[in-house]
C-alpha cells in the first residue's frame, strides 16, 4: 500500500483542506497515483475538487461503518491521477454511532486494508478536533503532517496535538512518523509572520518543511470554483509553492522527482 499521510491539526483555519487538496493535485501532476480521504463532516475537500456535497451518497461514513467496501467509495476527480473518498454533513453522526463499538479506532485502517498497491499517497483530511474521526487517521496513517499558521495563536494547542501523537503511537500504533509541520498563511511583510516562522523552526528544526505557504489570493479563490490551485492557476505562487511541497516529500520518502 501506498504512503499514508494524515494532515491533522485541531485548530481551524490554518490551511489542512488547502494542504490536502493542493498536495494531493500537485502529486498527482507529478505522476504520482493519490487518494484523498475527506474526513471532516465539514466536507470542504469533496467541494474543493468540484464534487457537489449534497449529491454524495456513498463516502467515508459508509467506509467508517464498514457498510461498503473501500472500492464501492472511491470516486474520480478531475484533477489528474488524483482519486476521492468524500464526505458529507452525515459524517458528524459517525464518533457516536463508533463509540460503542469494539476497535472503534481501527475502524479506518481496517477499510483501506483491501486497498493493495493501486496508490502511491493516500492523504488524509482530518476534522479540527482530536475526536475519534482524527483517531481513525492517526491510527490508520504512516506518518503525520501538522499545518502551521503563521500568526499570534499558532503554536497554541500544538503540544496537545503532539500529546495526542505520542498517545496513538504508544497504544495504537507504534509506526505513526510526524512527517513534517508546514508554515501556511506566511505573509514575508509582517514581522508577526517572520516571529512565528523562527520560534517554530528553533523549538521544532528538522521536524518543519523547508516549503512555506505563502499567503495568495489565487489560493483563497481556487475552492469557490471546486479547483485545485493547479488547475485553477498554475501559475500562481501558491502552485508553485505546493508543487515545491510534492517535490519536498517526494524527496524526503526517497522517490524519484
Amino acid at each position: 500500500m501506498g504512503k499514508i499521510i494524515a494532515i491533522a491539526n485541531q485548530k481551524g483555519g490554518v490551511g489542512k483542506t488547502t494542504t490536502t487538496v493542493n498536495l494531493a493535485a500537485s502529486l498527482g501532476v507529478l505522476e504520482k497515483k493519490v487518494l484523498l480521504i475527506d474526513a471532516d463532516p465539514q466536507a470542504n475537500a469533496t467541494s474543493g475538487l468540484g464534487i457537489d456535497v449534497d449529491s454524495v451518497e456513498k463516502g467515508t461514513y459508509q467506509l467508517l461503518e464498514h457498510t461498503m467496501h473501500v472500492d464501492e467509495v472511491i470516486m474520480q476527480t478531475d484533477s489528474p491521477n488524483v482519486d476521492l473518498i468524500p464526505a458529507h454533513i452525515d459524517l458528524v453522526a459517525i464518533e457516536i454511532e463508533l463509540v460503542d463499538k469494539d476497535n472503534r479506532e481501527y475502524m479506518l485502517k481496517e477499510a483501506l486494508a483491501n486497498l493493495g498497491d493501486r496508490y502511491d499517497y493516500i492523504l488524509i483530511d482530518c476534522a479540527p478536533s482530536l475526536g475519534l474521526l482524527t483517531l481513525n487517521a492517526l491510527t490508520a496513517a504512516d506518518s503525520v503532517m501538522i499545518p502551521i499558521q503563521c500568526e499570534y495563536f499558532a503554536l497554541e494547542g500544538l503540544g496537545k496535538l503532539l500529546n495526542t501523537v505520542k498517545s496513538v503511537q504508544k497504544i495504537h500504533n507504534n509506526d505513526l512518523d510526524i512527517e513534517g509541520m508546514l508554515l501556511t498563511m506566511y505573509d514575508s511583510r509582517l514581522r508577526l509572520s517572520n516571529q512565528v516562522v523562527e520560534e517554530v523552526k528553533k523549538h521544532f528544526a528538522d521536524m518543519v518543511f523547508d516549503t512555506i505557504i505563502q499567503r495568495n489570493v489565487r489560493l483563497s479563490e481556487a475552492p469557490s470554483y471546486g479547483e485545485s490551485i493547479i488547475k485553477y492557476d498554475a501559475s500562481s505562487k501558491g502552485a508553485s509553492n505546493y508543487l515545491n511541497l510534492a517535490n519536498e516529500i517526494l524527496k524526503k520518502n526517497k522517490e524519484k522527482v
